[in-house]
């Protein structure tokens, strides 16, 4: 099999001996009648011939699907977490608990569900994590039930493999993308996340309608919505991903002599500062996005009006991802890291300066849901640029987990900041991690060689 050579060439790269191609298996598209090694039930199976192309189509489609029914399950009870948590806890300082724990369930179930991806494929994974999701709303139901704290923090924990899901989807995305497609074919993924990422928010009011009606506690119906929606698309993965992409990839390796190594890391530096800024970025928007409700709620506006700022702030993390994925794929993955650095830049002082104005508070969350958006776009790109063969699932469970739990330390930090220094203290320190990434930019760039136009 003949790779082509990508346009592009991730950061850390040469072109001396022994320099891995950026079009390895895992990233290059064959034509029909490639030959596979995998039976479309989630294991390999006897060769036959399998239409990689064709394949990732499909892939991209049902990623699209779940990623709609799994941004309903996020979304549905995103916005109300830290509203219940400060209800059933009786504190406010705690309230940053319910992001906490379900980025920390997210961070915990990042790794498990590579290894799983690597052993059995994408579909058993990405079906498993949206069944443990499904299972952390229902507990969330009795936690409130029971006005239950600690059952509270296991239901978020649960409730945090739903995120996880989503982030491994992104890079499903990737296993049999070309590399000049990666950053196009992972956003368009992400962006559909934001058709029920938005609409998952505005549906707390029918939420506390059918609440009402199945005489449920407050606040719970979101929580019900949640599970409808996790389970379909858990039925949608199990269903539809089929031949499953990692598999289809893998056998590729397999039968190229070539490409039956373990897998290789292409720039630890560049690899590192791809994570860092993924990480970073996440706990930023965590940390502001999290204590806006709360926030708002003790200015006293309404639950309908706090659904409807999260979701506009959802629709700027989601809504642009095709843009940042295709100019990562044009002029740059670091670039656009910075670009997401510049889009925080706007957004924590308009966060900051405009605390007691609801609007300037909304406008300063797209914002914030954008620098995020690119940020995330494309260093996810650069981490798949990067790591080949059997190794990219392992890299990407781990850049999951760090991500994750840079998130868990935000939302654990913003409760507490928003107690001793405000809303706008915590978006001004929020500020500092953007100088961070920034900072790092220019060492990685200076100790590697790596330039705006590295892709």
């Amino acid at each position: 099999m003949t790779s082509s050579q990508p346009q592009n060439r991730p950061p850390g790269t040469s072109d001396g001996p022994g320099a891995a191609s950026a079009s390895g298996a895992l990233g290059t598209h064959s034509g029909p009648g490639t030959r596979g090694t995998h039976d479309g039930r989630g294991a390999a199976g006897p060769t036959q011939a399998v239409d990689v192309d064709a394949v990732q189509r499909r892939t991209v489609w049902v990623l699209i699907v779940g990623q709609v029914l799994g941004g309903i399950g996020i979304g549905s009870t995103v916005s109300i977490g830290a509203v219940m948590a400060a209800n059933i806890s009786g504190s406010d300082a705690l309230s940053g608990m319910a992001t906490t724990l379900s980025t920390l369930g997210a961070a915990a179930s990042a790794i498990p569900l590579a290894r799983l991806a690597q052993r059995m494929g994408r579909r058993r994974a990405l079906t498993t994590g949206a069944l443990l999701a499904a299972s952390g709303s229902v507990v969330a139901i009795l936690a409130a039930t029971l006005s239950s704290f600690p059952l509270l923090l296991l239901a978020f924990a649960f409730l945090g493999v739903g995120t996880a899901v989503n982030l491994q989807a992104r890079f499903a995305a990737t296993d049999l993308a070309s590399p000049q497609h990666r950053g196009r074919d992972l956003s368009l993924v992400v962006w559909f996340t934001t058709i029920g990422a938005v609409l998952g928010p505005n549906l707390i009011g029918p939420g506390e309608v059918i609440a009402s009606t199945l005489q449920m506690p407050s606040l719970t119906g979101s929580f019900l919505i949640a599970v409808v929606a996790q389970l379909a698309a858990a039925s949608v993965y199990l269903v539809a991903l089929r031949p499953d992409p990692y598999l289809v990839s893998k056998s590729k390796q397999e039968k190229n002599a070539d490409e039956a190594e373990p897998g290789a890391i292409r720039g630890r530096g560049p690899l590192v500062f791809a994570i860092g800024s993924i990480a970073i970025s996440h706990a930023v928007m965590v940390s502001v996005m999290s204590m806006t409700p709360v926030h708002l709620i003790n200015h006293g506006v309404t639950l309908t009006i706090i659904g409807l700022t999260i979701s506009l702030h959802i629709a700027g993390m989601f809504a642009l991802s095709p843009l940042f994925g295709w100019l990562s794929d044009k002029v740059g993955r670091v670039t656009i890291i910075l670009l997401g650095q510049g889009l925080f830049a706007v957004s924590l002082p308009i966060v900051a300066l405009g605390e007691d104005d609801p609007v300037l508070v909304t406008v300063g969350l797209v914002f914030l849901g954008l620098g995020w958006s690119a940020a995330t776009v494309a260093g996810s790109a650069l981490v798949a640029d990067l790591v080949t063969g059997a190794a990219r699932a392992r890299i990407q469970g781990r850049t999951d987990l760090v991500m994750n739990l840079a998130g868990a330390a935000g939302g654990a930090s913003a409760g507490v900041a928003l107690v001793l220094i405000g809303y706008a203290g915590l978006a001004w320190a929020a500020g500092v991690l953007v100088l961070v990434v920034v900072v790092g930019s220019f060492v990685t760039r200076s100790r590697n060689r790596v330039t705006t136009e590295a892709r």
